[in-house]
Protein backbone atom coordinates (compact mmCIF):
# COMPACT_ATOMS: atom_id res chain seq x y z
CA UNK A 1 0.00 0.00 0.00
CA UNK A 2 1.30 3.45 -0.91
CA UNK A 3 1.38 6.00 1.89
CA UNK A 4 -0.51 9.22 1.20
CA UNK A 5 1.42 12.38 2.07
CA UNK A 6 -0.94 15.24 2.86
CA UNK A 7 -0.37 18.53 1.06
CA UNK A 8 0.53 21.16 3.65
CA UNK A 9 -0.42 24.78 3.32
CA UNK A 10 2.18 27.49 3.93
CA UNK A 11 0.66 28.14 7.37
CA UNK A 12 0.76 24.46 8.32
CA UNK A 13 4.38 24.15 7.20
CA UNK A 14 5.29 27.24 9.24
CA UNK A 15 3.55 25.85 12.33
CA UNK A 16 5.34 22.51 11.99
CA UNK A 17 8.66 24.32 11.62
CA UNK A 18 7.94 26.56 14.61
CA UNK A 19 7.20 23.55 16.80
CA UNK A 20 10.54 21.96 15.92
CA UNK A 21 12.38 25.21 16.63
CA UNK A 22 11.05 25.55 20.19
CA UNK A 23 13.59 25.08 22.98
CA UNK A 24 13.12 21.87 25.00
CA UNK A 25 10.57 22.04 27.81
CA UNK A 26 10.59 20.24 31.21
CA UNK A 27 9.08 16.76 31.20
CA UNK A 28 5.41 17.47 32.04
CA UNK A 29 5.14 20.43 29.67
CA UNK A 30 7.24 18.76 26.99
CA UNK A 31 5.02 15.66 27.00
CA UNK A 32 1.89 17.82 26.78
CA UNK A 33 3.35 19.70 23.81
CA UNK A 34 4.35 16.51 22.02
CA UNK A 35 0.93 14.89 22.43
CA UNK A 36 -0.84 18.07 21.28
CA UNK A 37 1.43 18.49 18.27
CA UNK A 38 0.91 14.90 17.13
CA UNK A 39 -2.84 15.51 17.06
CA UNK A 40 -2.43 18.73 15.08
CA UNK A 41 0.04 17.13 12.67
CA UNK A 42 -2.40 14.31 11.96
CA UNK A 43 -5.32 16.62 11.13
CA UNK A 44 -3.78 19.91 9.93
CA UNK A 45 -5.76 23.12 9.97
CA UNK A 46 -9.54 22.50 9.78
CA UNK A 47 -11.42 23.36 6.60
CA UNK A 48 -15.02 23.51 5.41
CA UNK A 49 -15.22 19.74 4.95
CA UNK A 50 -14.76 19.33 8.71
CA UNK A 51 -18.33 19.67 9.98
CA UNK A 52 -17.49 21.61 13.16
CA UNK A 53 -15.55 24.15 11.05
CA UNK A 54 -17.90 24.26 8.09
CA UNK A 55 -18.58 27.99 8.43
CA UNK A 56 -15.09 29.00 9.60
CA UNK A 57 -12.58 27.58 7.14
CA UNK A 58 -9.41 28.12 9.16
CA UNK A 59 -7.20 26.67 6.45
CA UNK A 60 -8.35 29.48 4.13
CA UNK A 61 -8.62 32.23 6.75
CA UNK A 62 -5.15 31.51 8.22
CA UNK A 63 -3.03 31.74 5.08
CA UNK A 64 0.11 32.54 7.06
CA UNK A 65 1.25 31.57 10.54
CA UNK A 66 2.89 34.36 12.47
CA UNK A 67 6.15 33.64 14.35
CA UNK A 68 5.76 32.61 17.97
CA UNK A 69 5.70 35.52 20.40
CA UNK A 70 8.84 35.64 22.56
CA UNK A 71 8.71 36.48 26.26
CA UNK A 72 8.05 40.24 26.54
CA UNK A 73 11.12 42.44 27.07
CA UNK A 74 11.23 45.69 29.04
CA UNK A 75 10.09 47.85 26.12
CA UNK A 76 7.03 45.71 25.41
CA UNK A 77 6.14 45.59 29.09
CA UNK A 78 6.32 49.39 29.20
CA UNK A 79 4.10 49.62 26.09
CA UNK A 80 1.64 47.22 27.72
CA UNK A 81 1.58 49.34 30.86
CA UNK A 82 0.56 52.33 28.75
CA UNK A 83 -2.07 50.29 26.89
CA UNK A 84 -3.56 49.09 30.18
CA UNK A 85 -4.77 52.63 30.83
CA UNK A 86 -7.30 52.15 27.99
CA UNK A 87 -8.66 48.88 29.41
CA UNK A 88 -11.44 49.69 31.90
CA UNK A 89 -11.20 47.87 35.20
CA UNK A 90 -14.13 45.71 36.19
CA UNK A 91 -13.25 45.46 39.86
CA UNK A 92 -11.32 42.61 41.38
CA UNK A 93 -7.58 41.99 41.51
CA UNK A 94 -5.95 42.59 38.10
CA UNK A 95 -3.69 39.88 36.62
CA UNK A 96 -1.92 40.75 33.35
CA UNK A 97 -0.61 38.54 30.55
CA UNK A 98 1.50 40.20 27.84
CA UNK A 99 1.90 38.14 24.67
CA UNK A 100 0.76 35.10 26.64
CA UNK A 101 3.28 35.52 29.48
CA UNK A 102 2.28 36.41 33.04
CA UNK A 103 3.83 39.74 34.09
CA UNK A 104 3.76 40.19 37.90
CA UNK A 105 5.03 43.79 37.68
CA UNK A 106 1.82 44.83 35.88
CA UNK A 107 -0.41 42.73 38.12
CA UNK A 108 -1.89 43.18 41.59
CA UNK A 109 0.10 40.18 42.76
CA UNK A 110 0.20 41.46 46.35
CA UNK A 111 -3.56 42.06 46.52
CA UNK A 112 -4.87 38.58 45.75
CA UNK A 113 -7.80 37.84 48.10
CA UNK A 114 -7.39 35.32 50.89
CA UNK A 115 -8.42 31.90 49.65
CA UNK A 116 -7.15 32.58 46.10
CA UNK A 117 -3.80 31.34 44.78
CA UNK A 118 -2.43 32.58 41.46
CA UNK A 119 0.68 30.91 39.99
CA UNK A 120 2.41 31.20 36.62
CA UNK A 121 1.53 28.05 34.71
CA UNK A 122 5.10 27.07 33.83
CA UNK A 123 6.15 27.31 37.49
CA UNK A 124 3.05 25.41 38.66
CA UNK A 125 3.69 22.54 36.24
CA UNK A 126 7.32 22.26 37.31
CA UNK A 127 6.25 22.02 40.97
CA UNK A 128 3.16 19.86 40.41
CA UNK A 129 3.46 17.38 37.52
CA UNK A 130 -0.04 16.08 38.38
CA UNK A 131 -1.50 19.20 36.71
CA UNK A 132 -0.61 17.70 33.33
CA UNK A 133 -3.63 15.41 33.62
CA UNK A 134 -5.95 18.39 34.01
CA UNK A 135 -4.28 20.30 31.19
CA UNK A 136 -4.75 17.35 28.81
CA UNK A 137 -8.39 18.46 28.48
CA UNK A 138 -11.73 16.77 28.01
CA UNK A 139 -12.48 14.32 25.23
CA UNK A 140 -14.30 17.01 23.24
CA UNK A 141 -11.45 19.50 23.60
CA UNK A 142 -8.80 16.94 22.68
CA UNK A 143 -10.56 16.33 19.38
CA UNK A 144 -10.36 20.04 18.55
CA UNK A 145 -7.57 21.46 16.38
CA UNK A 146 -7.41 24.89 18.04
CA UNK A 147 -7.01 23.22 21.44
CA UNK A 148 -4.25 20.97 20.06
CA UNK A 149 -2.40 23.95 18.57
CA UNK A 150 -2.59 25.76 21.89
CA UNK A 151 -1.00 22.79 23.64
CA UNK A 152 1.71 22.37 21.01
CA UNK A 153 3.01 25.90 21.59
CA UNK A 154 2.17 26.29 25.27
CA UNK A 155 4.77 28.16 27.31
CA UNK A 156 2.95 30.05 30.04
CA UNK A 157 -0.34 31.20 31.50
CA UNK A 158 -1.92 31.01 34.94
CA UNK A 159 -3.13 28.46 37.46
CA UNK A 160 -5.88 29.94 39.64
CA UNK A 161 -7.05 28.00 42.67
CA UNK A 162 -10.02 28.92 44.88
CA UNK A 163 -9.73 27.19 48.25
CA UNK A 164 -12.61 24.94 49.35
CA UNK A 165 -15.29 26.95 51.12
CA UNK A 166 -13.77 30.33 50.19
CA UNK A 167 -16.24 33.09 49.25
CA UNK A 168 -14.15 35.67 47.42
CA UNK A 169 -16.73 37.52 45.30
CA UNK A 170 -15.45 39.08 42.10
CA UNK A 171 -11.89 38.02 42.78
CA UNK A 172 -9.91 38.48 39.56
CA UNK A 173 -9.76 40.75 36.54
CA UNK A 174 -7.59 38.96 33.94
CA UNK A 175 -6.22 41.08 31.10
CA UNK A 176 -4.50 39.49 28.09
CA UNK A 177 -2.69 42.10 26.00
CA UNK A 178 -0.91 41.70 22.68
CA UNK A 179 1.98 44.09 22.15
CA UNK A 180 2.47 46.18 19.03
CA UNK A 181 5.29 46.17 16.48
CA UNK A 182 5.68 42.76 14.87
CA UNK A 183 2.68 40.48 14.39
CA UNK A 184 3.12 37.30 16.41
CA UNK A 185 1.26 34.10 17.28
CA UNK A 186 0.31 34.28 20.97
CA UNK A 187 -0.71 31.23 23.01
CA UNK A 188 -1.59 31.00 26.69
CA UNK A 189 -3.67 28.87 29.00
CA UNK A 190 -5.50 29.55 32.25
CA UNK A 191 -6.49 26.69 34.55
CA UNK A 192 -9.15 27.55 37.15
CA UNK A 193 -9.77 25.11 40.00
CA UNK A 194 -12.74 26.04 42.22
CA UNK A 195 -12.73 24.04 45.42
CA UNK A 196 -15.73 22.34 46.99
CA UNK A 197 -18.29 24.84 48.32
CA UNK A 198 -16.30 27.87 47.12
CA UNK A 199 -17.63 30.83 45.14
CA UNK A 200 -15.78 33.29 42.91
CA UNK A 201 -16.12 35.60 39.92
CA UNK A 202 -13.52 36.06 37.16
CA UNK A 203 -13.50 38.44 34.20
CA UNK A 204 -11.21 38.13 31.17
CA UNK A 205 -10.43 40.99 28.78
CA UNK A 206 -8.55 40.36 25.53
CA UNK A 207 -7.16 43.38 23.69
CA UNK A 208 -4.46 44.34 21.21
CA UNK A 209 -3.37 47.06 18.78
CA UNK A 210 -5.42 48.05 15.75
CA UNK A 211 -4.07 47.49 12.25
CA UNK A 212 -1.79 44.57 13.24
CA UNK A 213 -2.68 41.10 11.98
CA UNK A 214 -1.50 39.18 15.04
CA UNK A 215 -2.90 35.73 15.89
CA UNK A 216 -4.08 34.59 19.30
CA UNK A 217 -4.96 31.10 20.55
CA UNK A 218 -6.19 31.03 24.15
CA UNK A 219 -7.59 28.29 26.37
CA UNK A 220 -9.33 28.50 29.74
CA UNK A 221 -9.92 25.22 31.55
CA UNK A 222 -12.35 25.27 34.46
CA UNK A 223 -13.12 22.70 37.14
CA UNK A 224 -16.03 23.70 39.40
CA UNK A 225 -16.09 21.50 42.50
CA UNK A 226 -19.14 20.08 44.26
CA UNK A 227 -21.38 22.78 45.71
CA UNK A 228 -19.22 25.54 44.18
CA UNK A 229 -20.11 28.63 42.13
CA UNK A 230 -18.13 30.33 39.36
CA UNK A 231 -19.33 33.34 37.39
CA UNK A 232 -17.10 34.04 34.42
CA UNK A 233 -17.23 36.98 32.01
CA UNK A 234 -15.17 37.49 28.89
CA UNK A 235 -14.67 40.64 26.77
CA UNK A 236 -13.08 40.14 23.36
CA UNK A 237 -12.06 43.61 22.14
CA UNK A 238 -9.05 42.64 20.02
CA UNK A 239 -7.54 44.82 17.28
CA UNK A 240 -9.45 45.05 14.03
CA UNK A 241 -7.00 42.90 12.01
CA UNK A 242 -6.47 40.10 14.54
CA UNK A 243 -7.27 36.39 14.35
CA UNK A 244 -8.64 35.24 17.72
CA UNK A 245 -9.29 31.63 18.75
CA UNK A 246 -10.61 31.01 22.27
CA UNK A 247 -11.58 27.73 23.94
CA UNK A 248 -13.40 27.21 27.24
CA UNK A 249 -13.25 23.64 28.56
CA UNK A 250 -15.32 23.22 31.74
CA UNK A 251 -16.23 20.36 34.07
CA UNK A 252 -19.05 20.97 36.55
CA UNK A 253 -19.39 19.02 39.80
CA UNK A 254 -22.53 18.16 41.78
CA UNK A 255 -24.86 20.87 43.12
CA UNK A 256 -22.68 23.47 41.37
CA UNK A 257 -23.43 26.69 39.51
CA UNK A 258 -21.53 27.99 36.47
CA UNK A 259 -22.48 31.14 34.55
CA UNK A 260 -20.38 32.44 31.64
CA UNK A 261 -20.88 35.40 29.31
CA UNK A 262 -18.78 36.21 26.22
CA UNK A 263 -18.98 39.70 24.70
CA UNK A 264 -17.41 39.97 21.23
CA UNK A 265 -16.72 43.22 19.39
CA UNK A 266 -13.12 42.84 18.17
CA UNK A 267 -10.88 40.90 15.73
CA UNK A 268 -11.26 40.43 12.00
CA UNK A 269 -11.81 36.70 12.50
CA UNK A 270 -12.76 35.13 15.82
CA UNK A 271 -14.04 31.81 17.08
CA UNK A 272 -15.25 31.17 20.62
CA UNK A 273 -15.57 27.49 21.56
CA UNK A 274 -17.27 26.21 24.70
CA UNK A 275 -17.08 22.59 25.82
CA UNK A 276 -19.02 22.10 29.06
CA UNK A 277 -19.70 18.78 30.78
CA UNK A 278 -21.82 17.97 33.82
CA UNK A 279 -19.89 15.58 36.09
CA UNK A 280 -22.26 15.74 39.08
CA UNK A 281 -26.03 15.83 39.62
CA UNK A 282 -28.32 18.73 40.54
CA UNK A 283 -26.16 21.42 38.92
CA UNK A 284 -27.03 24.29 36.61
CA UNK A 285 -25.10 26.07 33.87
CA UNK A 286 -25.85 29.23 31.90
CA UNK A 287 -23.91 29.94 28.71
CA UNK A 288 -24.55 33.29 27.08
CA UNK A 289 -22.97 35.64 24.59
CA UNK A 290 -23.35 38.90 22.70
CA UNK A 291 -21.57 39.48 19.37
CA UNK A 292 -21.52 42.96 17.81
CA UNK A 293 -20.03 42.83 14.31
CA UNK A 294 -19.40 45.44 11.64
CA UNK A 295 -17.46 45.81 8.40
CA UNK A 296 -16.23 42.42 7.18
CA UNK A 297 -15.81 40.85 10.62
CA UNK A 298 -16.35 37.11 11.03
CA UNK A 299 -17.28 35.71 14.46
CA UNK A 300 -18.10 32.07 15.21
CA UNK A 301 -19.57 30.73 18.46
CA UNK A 302 -19.49 26.95 18.73
CA UNK A 303 -20.59 25.12 21.88
CA UNK A 304 -21.13 21.59 23.16
CA UNK A 305 -23.24 21.17 26.30
CA UNK A 306 -22.81 17.61 27.55
CA UNK A 307 -25.48 16.36 29.99
CA UNK A 308 -23.66 13.26 31.20
CA UNK A 309 -25.55 12.85 34.51
CA UNK A 310 -29.19 13.21 35.63
CA UNK A 311 -31.02 16.15 37.24
CA UNK A 312 -29.09 19.02 35.64
CA UNK A 313 -30.24 22.24 33.98
CA UNK A 314 -28.60 24.25 31.21
CA UNK A 315 -29.53 27.49 29.48
CA UNK A 316 -27.85 28.91 26.38
CA UNK A 317 -28.72 32.37 25.04
CA UNK A 318 -26.66 34.07 22.33
CA UNK A 319 -27.37 37.44 20.73
CA UNK A 320 -25.86 38.74 17.50
CA UNK A 321 -26.02 42.25 16.03
CA UNK A 322 -24.67 42.46 12.48
CA UNK A 323 -23.86 45.47 10.33
CA UNK A 324 -21.88 46.14 7.14
CA UNK A 325 -20.89 42.84 5.51
CA UNK A 326 -20.24 40.98 8.75
CA UNK A 327 -20.66 37.21 9.06
CA UNK A 328 -21.91 35.61 12.25
CA UNK A 329 -21.95 31.89 13.06
CA UNK A 330 -23.67 30.00 15.86
CA UNK A 331 -23.28 26.24 16.22
CA UNK A 332 -24.75 24.84 19.41
CA UNK A 333 -25.25 21.24 20.44
CA UNK A 334 -26.86 19.80 23.55
CA UNK A 335 -26.12 16.12 24.18
CA UNK A 336 -28.25 14.19 26.68
CA UNK A 337 -26.63 10.87 27.56
CA UNK A 338 -28.79 7.74 28.19
CA UNK A 339 -28.26 7.99 31.97
CA UNK A 340 -29.05 11.74 32.10
CA UNK A 341 -32.76 11.50 33.00
CA UNK A 342 -34.58 14.60 34.31
CA UNK A 343 -32.41 16.87 32.13
CA UNK A 344 -33.67 20.39 31.41
CA UNK A 345 -31.79 22.04 28.53
CA UNK A 346 -32.81 25.03 26.41
CA UNK A 347 -30.83 26.87 23.74
CA UNK A 348 -31.60 30.01 21.71
CA UNK A 349 -29.72 32.09 19.14
CA UNK A 350 -31.16 35.48 18.15
CA UNK A 351 -29.84 37.85 15.46
CA UNK A 352 -30.61 41.42 14.45
CA UNK A 353 -29.49 42.62 11.01
CA UNK A 354 -29.00 46.39 10.82
CA UNK A 355 -28.92 46.32 7.01
CA UNK A 356 -29.06 43.87 4.09
CA UNK A 357 -25.32 43.18 3.76
CA UNK A 358 -24.52 40.80 6.70
CA UNK A 359 -24.94 37.02 6.82
CA UNK A 360 -25.75 34.69 9.70
CA UNK A 361 -25.41 30.90 9.88
CA UNK A 362 -27.25 29.10 12.69
CA UNK A 363 -27.01 25.39 13.45
CA UNK A 364 -28.65 24.47 16.79
CA UNK A 365 -28.76 20.74 17.54
CA UNK A 366 -30.13 18.32 20.11
CA UNK A 367 -28.89 14.75 20.57
CA UNK A 368 -31.15 13.09 23.13
CA UNK A 369 -30.64 9.50 24.28
CA UNK A 370 -32.85 9.69 27.39
CA UNK A 371 -36.66 9.72 27.52
CA UNK A 372 -37.51 11.78 30.62
CA UNK A 373 -36.18 15.20 29.59
CA UNK A 374 -37.33 18.73 28.75
CA UNK A 375 -35.18 20.14 25.95
CA UNK A 376 -35.68 22.78 23.26
CA UNK A 377 -33.68 24.85 20.82
CA UNK A 378 -34.39 27.62 18.35
CA UNK A 379 -33.03 30.56 16.41
CA UNK A 380 -34.40 33.83 15.02
CA UNK A 381 -33.03 36.33 12.55
CA UNK A 382 -34.56 39.67 11.54
CA UNK A 383 -34.45 43.45 11.52
CA UNK A 384 -35.20 45.94 14.27
CA UNK A 385 -38.91 46.25 14.93
CA UNK A 386 -40.30 48.94 12.59
CA UNK A 387 -43.13 49.83 14.96
CA UNK A 388 -40.71 50.44 17.82
CA UNK A 389 -38.48 52.53 15.56
CA UNK A 390 -41.48 54.59 14.50
CA UNK A 391 -42.58 55.02 18.13
CA UNK A 392 -39.17 56.36 19.17
CA UNK A 393 -38.73 58.63 16.13
CA UNK A 394 -42.25 60.01 16.55
CA UNK A 395 -41.12 61.31 19.93
CA UNK A 396 -38.26 63.27 18.41
CA UNK A 397 -35.47 60.73 18.85
CA UNK A 398 -33.09 60.73 15.84
CA UNK A 399 -32.85 57.57 13.77
CA UNK A 400 -29.33 56.57 14.89
CA UNK A 401 -30.15 57.14 18.54
CA UNK A 402 -33.38 55.18 18.27
CA UNK A 403 -31.44 52.35 16.64
CA UNK A 404 -28.89 52.43 19.48
CA UNK A 405 -31.64 52.25 22.12
CA UNK A 406 -33.17 49.15 20.53
CA UNK A 407 -29.81 47.42 19.99
CA UNK A 408 -28.80 48.02 23.60
CA UNK A 409 -32.16 46.69 24.80
CA UNK A 410 -31.70 43.59 22.61
CA UNK A 411 -28.21 42.91 23.98
CA UNK A 412 -29.19 43.76 27.55
CA UNK A 413 -31.39 40.66 27.83
CA UNK A 414 -28.28 38.45 27.77
CA UNK A 415 -26.21 40.73 30.02
CA UNK A 416 -28.59 42.21 32.56
CA UNK A 417 -29.11 39.17 34.81
CA UNK A 418 -25.47 38.04 34.54
CA UNK A 419 -24.19 37.74 38.09
CA UNK A 420 -27.62 37.48 39.68
CA UNK A 421 -26.97 33.89 40.71
CA UNK A 422 -25.78 32.71 44.13
CA UNK A 423 -22.64 34.86 44.02
CA UNK A 424 -24.20 38.21 43.18
CA UNK A 425 -21.68 39.76 40.77
CA UNK A 426 -20.96 43.44 41.38
CA UNK A 427 -23.00 46.04 39.53
CA UNK A 428 -19.92 47.77 38.09
CA UNK A 429 -19.18 44.60 36.14
CA UNK A 430 -22.52 44.59 34.37
CA UNK A 431 -22.03 48.31 33.79
CA UNK A 432 -18.66 47.67 32.12
CA UNK A 433 -20.17 45.04 29.84
CA UNK A 434 -23.10 47.26 28.88
CA UNK A 435 -20.76 50.20 28.26
CA UNK A 436 -18.90 48.05 25.73
CA UNK A 437 -22.17 47.75 23.80
CA UNK A 438 -22.68 51.52 24.02
CA UNK A 439 -19.12 52.17 22.80
CA UNK A 440 -19.68 49.87 19.82
CA UNK A 441 -22.83 51.72 18.81
CA UNK A 442 -21.07 55.06 19.21
CA UNK A 443 -18.11 53.92 17.07
CA UNK A 444 -20.55 52.70 14.44
CA UNK A 445 -21.85 56.26 14.27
Amino acid sequence: MNAVTPIRTAAEQALIGAYGAQPPAPAPLGALRADSFSRFEASGLPHRRVEEWKYTDLRTLMREARPLAPAPDASRILAAKIALADVPRTGGCRMVLVDGTYVPSLSDADKVPEGVTVTALAAAMAARPDLAGRLAGSEAARANTAFALNGAFLTDGLVIEIAPGAEVGHALDLVSLTSGGTAHLVTSRVLVLVGEGASAGIIETHAGPAGLDYQKNLVMQVVVGDGATLEHGRRQIEGDAALHLATLDAEIGARAHFDTLTLTTGAAVSRSQLFVRFAGEHSNVTLRGVSLLNGRQHADTTLLMDHAVPHCESRELFKHVLDGEAHGVFQGKIIVRPEAQKTDGRMMSQTVMLREGPAMDNKPELEIFADDVACAHGCTCGELDEDLMFYLKARGIPHTEAEAILVEAFAREAIEDFGEGPLGMVEELRGALLSTVTDWMRARG
